[in-house]
């Protein structure tokens, strides 16, 4: 099993520290590096910084959002890091949400498997350098009936097959990415309950395209936080505002992709109360109702020791690169983490 790192979101306060952590990764032999974008900082800005100061660290977007770029430009985004990096760069795309997509970008959020099929069909087809025409539902290139013209990328990118990842949390997402592409980024993964939540829907897609599990990666993202094993409960309090964010207040009532996650693992009444708190202002209240269980399940909390138990549970499950978001109130805290990652990732013998 591999390891990566997750920096979230440019610009909350924590950018020195962020790339200090990606140099810090990348000379501990981390797999990947991720970072995120939602309605602040775009992703391939931070990758390219974060590339152009790393040497072996792969960079790889945790997510380009579907409704922000048209396919042709994702294409020509992804191209230029992968050229940029030296071969470095991976491809990580999702819908986002209907807040964001139709509040932000101005783009429906309707029919997101379709979209999200076609998408991933035009930006293959562009990295082919081949002459680009496409005709679908919701994408046509060229337009019919102007001066359009297929034309083909110019830039000669790395790789012409850039590693393509999927944010997926529904089980017909998670079947349709196991379809069509090479790896999933998942988040709020409980190891006891990934394979009913998750691996299982993307095996199927993957037998429905004849393919089997081999060379797909299912990459799940985890907060870690170094400390005693006594002070768990401690440590998964730092997390409740995290939890309660996504599974609460992120989405609408009716449609929270998060919130539904919570209750195939088991926290229906749970999660309903952490939602009706949230949407109601009571931020606090949600946090308060977040099950400690919930947390520490999807989360790497204490000792070395500990941890290792918990990565050799995800191996063992059929997790392929575990990705990390190391938390901690000051850099030393972060780093700590990060080393914990790699000090655990041995003791489990999974190195």
């Amino acid at each position: 099993m591999r390891l990566g790192i997750n920096l979230g979101y440019w610009g909350a306060g924590m950018d020195g520290d962020n790339l200090a952590v990606a140099k810090e990764a990348d000379k501990l032999g981390y797999d990947v590096c991720w970072a995120a974008e939602a309605y602040g900082s775009d992703a391939p800005t931070v990758l390219a910084w974060v590339a152009a100061q790393t040497e072996r660290i792969d960079v790889g977007s945790a997510i380009l959002q579907i409704p922000a770029r048209q396919p042709a430009m994702t294409a020509m985004t992804a191209a230029t890091l992968d050229s940029l990096s030296g071969g470095r760069f991976r491809l990580g795309l999702g819908v986002s949400g209907p807040q964001v997509s139709e509040g932000w970008y101005g783009v429906k959020f309707d029919k997101p498997l379709a979209r999200t099929r076609e998408y991933v069909e035009i930006v293959r087809k562009a990295m082919t350098r081949e002459r680009l025409s496409y005709e679908g539902e919701h994408w046509t290139l060229p337009l019919p009936g102007g001066p359009g013209k297929p034309i083909k990328l110019t830039v000669h990118p790395e790789r012409e097959h850039i590693p393509l990842y999927i944010a997926a949390i529904g089980p017909k997402n998670l079947e349709q990415t196991g379809e069509i592409a090479d790896g999933a980024l998942l988040i709020f993964p409980a190891a006891e309950h990934i394979e009913a939540t998750a691996i299982s829907h993307i095996r199927a897609g993957r037998e429905k395209a004849g393919l089997t599990m081999d060379g797909f990666d299912v990459c799940p993202t985890l907060p870690i936080s170094l400390g005693a094993d006594a002070d768990v409960p401690a440590l998964a309090d730092m997390f409740r505002p995290y939890t309660a964010l996504y599974v609460g207040g992120m989405g609408s009532r009716k449609q929270n992709f998060y919130n539904q996650l919570a209750q195939r693992m088991g926290y229906e009444k749970e999660a309903a109360e952490i939602q009706d708190k949230y949407l109601s202002g009571d931020k606090a209240g949600a946090g308060a109702a977040v099950p400690q269980q919930l947390i520490d399940s999807t989360t790497l909390l204490g000792s070395v020791e500990r941890i290792a138990d918990r990565m050799q549970a995800y191996a063992a499950s059929g997790v392929t690169t575990l990705t990390l978001a190391p938390a901690g109130f000051t850099l030393d805290e972060r780093l700590a983490s990060l080393r914990a990652g790699t000090e655990a990732l041995e003791r489990a013998g999974l190195a």
